[in-house]
């Protein structure tokens, strides 16, 4: 460590440590960015890891009343059938059968956003 006294008996210079010719950088070029491939989540090709959520019926959305049930507190809720899954879910395709008209809650849940990528790894890895 240099003390103060001996910084101040130190030569001046104005001469940089690393003398770099002009120009000599403008040559070197980067190497272009590697792609990254974007993860691109639908719900057309997803394994429907939401549709095994408790989903509260907050708003109208014309939801079928014979997709909803009443919780213990009261609450309209989506049914769930004896295997988990969402009644509304069409079981072969994986998709909603009320796409159009699902509750609030499930238009809300942000496809490949946090909640949703949660729920595919706690699906995969259950599986």
């Amino acid at each position: 460590m240099i003390t103060p006294a001996q910084e101040a008996s130190l030569p001046e210079t104005t001469a940089p440590a690393l003398a770099i010719p002009a120009g000599v950088l403008d040559v070197v070029e980067s190497p272009a960015p590697i792609p990254i491939p974007e993860l691109r989540i639908t719900c057309d090709d997803c394994a429907a890891a939401c549709c095994k959520l408790e989903v509260v019926c907050l708003t109208e959305t014309g939801v079928p009343r014979h997709f909803t049930t009443r919780d213990d507190w009261g609450a309209v809720v989506m049914e769930r059938l004896d295997d988990g899954w969402c009644a509304a879910l069409d079981r072969d395709s994986l998709l909603c059968r009320i796409y159009d008209r699902r509750p609030l809650l499930c238009r809300e849940f942000e496809m490949g956003g946090p909640d949703c990528l949660a729920e595919r790894e706690a699906a995969w890895h259950n599986s």
